[in-house]
């Protein structure tokens, strides 16, 4: 593609983050008049508070975390996509997702049985308790995949030794939902199905700093990822530690996976999907395109998501996870469809 085409695709895609950040402060599920919008935003302060929270309280936050998360997810799914040379390949591959599922459902599924008082009722310290424990989960499986991938040569084997992980998880999840109340059943559902809007007040600026000081690190993958996908003959004889730089990348995808599930929840689709899209329209695999492009994608896309999750007539706001996979699964069937029919 030539550079110009590639520059004018990166700056739409760039545009439509402003674009699509204003909508999810215009539009929602109160209808809030766009004047008093832009005064609120501008700080002329509007005499309805009830707008004025919606919109600094709610959906300032949820559009940043969107942005954050969107990019966060997107960029991992490329790393590990790009790692493992498997195009389904995905940030919950290696059970990073499902450890902080179940650091959560530890928290969340036995605080009613032990404490007396379920975590749900506890508001903010229930809502930190829920994000460090998360973190922990996370962290300790991805401990486990770091040891593993010091001693495993074969990516085959440590893709299948993330899924075992994931599967392991997923049953100890199932034995504590059997032994625990409906309530807290509910509050551990509720968090799996994801949300944009969960992250607020001080949270959000911690989230957002932490996110801000990992992405940008990720432009220093780049020559490795484009080493790496010649394969490990050529990029070993080229002079790259192919352990080492599976191992570091491995351990930057994994801490993106970790914060965003750590304060979103689970969030499915957008970074499988993100980058098949990025490929599809950019048509190219240099890393010095599609990590910038699919971290643009990643956070318009989330944007877009937030947007349908809250459109204007409903009350409340619908899974993301939902609103994921119903706009992630066609752009994945559709970019594929192209490439297969670019082939024949």
């Amino acid at each position: 593609m030539r550079r110009s085409t590639t520059t004018a695709l990166m700056l739409l895609t760039g545009v439509s983050i402003p674009v699509l950040f204003l909508l999810n402060l215009l539009l929602g599920s109160v209808d809030i008049p766009a004047g008093s919008v832009i005064d609120i935003l501008v700080g002329r302060g509007c005499d309805n508070v009830i707008w004025n929270n919606i919109v600094m309280k709610s959906r300032v936050p949820q559009s940043l975390t969107a942005v954050m998360a969107g990019a966060g997810l997107a960029v991992s799914g490329l790393l590990m996509q790009t790692v493992f040379r498997n195009p389904l390949a995905g940030p919950s591959v290696l059970g990073i997702s499902s450890g902080a599922s179940l650091g959560v459902a530890f928290v969340v599924l036995l605080s009613g049985g032990f404490g007396g008082v379920a975590l749900s009722k506890l508001g903010a310290v229930g809502e930190v308790t829920v994000t460090l424990s998360a973190v922990i989960g996370a962290m300790l499986v991805m401990a486990v995949i770091t040891m593993v991938a010091q001693k495993v040569r074969g990516n085959v084997t440590l893709l299948i030794m993330g899924v075992m992980i994931g599967y392991v998880a997923n049953a100890v999840i199932g034995v504590l939902k059997f032994f625990s109340a409906e309530e807290d059943i509910r509050a551990y559902v509720i968090w799996g199905l994801g949300s944009f809007a969960r992250v607020s007040g001080d949270q959000t600026a911690v989230f957002i700093i932490i996110m801000a000081c990992l992405l940008p690190l990720t432009f220093l993958l780049i020559k490795t990822l484009n080493l790496m996908l010649l394969g490990d003959s050529y990029a070993r004889n080229l002079g790259l530690d192919i352990r080492r730089a599976r191992h570091v990348v491995i351990v930057a995808s994994g801490v993106l996976v970790a914060v965003v599930t750590a304060y979103c929840g689970p969030i499915v689709f957008l970074g499988l999907a993100v980058p098949h899209l990025c490929r599809g329209l950019f048509r190219t695999s240099n890393h010095a395109v599609i990590l910038p492009a699919s971290m643009l994608a990643g956070a318009s896309l989330a944007l877009l998501c937030n947007l349908i999750a809250r459109m204007p007539g409903f009350e409340g706001a619908l899974p993301v996870n939902s609103v994921t996979a119903l706009v992630g699964a066609p752009v994945v069937m559709w970019v594929l469809f192209n490439k297969r029919k670019s082939e024949v």
